[in-house]
């Protein structure tokens, strides 16, 4: 429950002054009489719980007092609700699978890591249309745009390299990605290419590819991942898997044109902490948009104040017209005779003081 006008309940300290006056009233209206003995006010009844009856109209006229300020405060019950649309994004994310992305630079590997990284950002935006596509010398759509992030997830867990001829086809990845996400009806459409090589393979080239998403209105961001220098790579010999040092060969340049000609923004992994940051910048930079309108609905509850205070007069009326007025006339019968066994004794002082 709320007030409509909430600072009339203030006046509820005006009770205190109010009990305050009524006390001391009953005090200098009560009489007194010097006796030498009280025992004859002793007697059954004299004193009774009834007597404390007398307090029940001030109490009932205090409490009706403090209905009236409440109704005077505008007691109101609310129902409110609220309707919530949210507006995603949509999101490709093409991946490299080539056998260059098991260097371990990144711990395991440079695949493993991005995959992590990769599900705690599906995990972390529920709402958006998210899809997979792979690409070494060739590219396909692992999965396209969905909701659904436990499939999504699933088929992830599944990638790796050598399911695809191996090399590395930038421009056949990214216009794969595009060709996935150009019918979005989506106000934001968005493809995070993710590589670690040089184009060597595919028939589209990258910048082409770049200026195919451009006209769809497609917002690349591109990762190159590897450290600078030499990464150990894993080669497969007689003796069994050998670990040899080689240079990390990043097509850098090309990579910053993609995401300049769609508007988006390169980024350099070197590491996993770097490459959870840069996943994190993006998410910070695409936000879902959620639109929540809220409706509240208030109703007047004083009617039932109004109900208690006008019965609460009604209650102090009847008692003062019936039983207490009865009670009253009772107590001052008691109070007579009680007093008047005292009388041959204040006879006798009165004789004794004329003589």
């Amino acid at each position: 429950m709320i007030f409509a006008n909430p600072t009339y309940l203030y006046l509820l300290l005006l009770l205190i002054p109010m009990i305050g006056w009524y006390v001391y009233k009953l005090s200098k209206n009560q009489a007194s009489l010097q006796v030498s003995s009280t025992e004859g006010f002793d007697a059954p009844g004299a004193s009774s719980w009834k007597v404390w009856l007398r307090h029940i109209p001030f109490i009932l006229r205090m409490a009706a007092v403090a209905v009236l300020i409440v109704i005077l405060a505008r007691p109101q019950s609310t129902n409110s609700w609220q309707n919530s649309s949210t507006e995603g994004i949509d999101i490709v994310l093409a991946m490299d699978i080539s056998t260059s992305m098991m260097a371990q630079d990144l711990k395991p590997n440079r695949l493993e890591a991005s995959k992590d990284v990769a599900s705690a950002f599906i995990n972390g935006r529920p709402n958006d249309n998210i899809g997979l596509v792979v690409f070494a010398a060739e590219s396909f759509t692992q999965c396209p745009l969905t909701t659904d992030h436990t499939v999504l997830l699933n088929l992830f867990k599944d990638v790796q390299p050598g399911i695809i001829q191996d090399g590395t086809a930038i421009g056949l990845g990214l216009a794969n990605a595009v060709s996935r996400i150009k019918d979005s009806q989506a106000k934001s459409k968005v493809i995070i290419l993710l590589t670690d090589g040089v184009n060597n393979q595919g028939e589209i080239a990258p910048v082409t590819a770049a200026e195919i998403a451009k006209t769809f209105g497609v917002r690349v961001y591109t990762i190159g991942v590897g450290t600078q220098g030499k990464a150990p790579y894993p080669f497969q010999t007689a003796f069994g898997v050998q670990y040899m040092d080689v240079d990390v060969e990043i097509d850098e340049p090309t990579l910053k044109q993609i995401a300049a000609t769609t508007g988006g923004q390169y980024f350099r992994a070197t590491d996993n902490a770097s490459l959870k940051e840069i996943y994190s910048e993006i998410d910070k930079m695409e936000k879902t948009k959620i639109s929540v309108q809220e409706y509240s609905k208030k109703q007047e509850e004083y009617k039932n104040w109004a109900i208690l205070l006008f019965s609460l007069l009604l209650v102090e009326i009847l008692l003062r017209n019936t039983l207490l007025k009865g009670l009253c006339f009772v107590l001052h019968i008691r109070t007579f005779y009680t007093c008047s066994s005292c009388f041959p004794y204040w006879l006798h002082s009165m004789c004794m003081q004329s003589s």
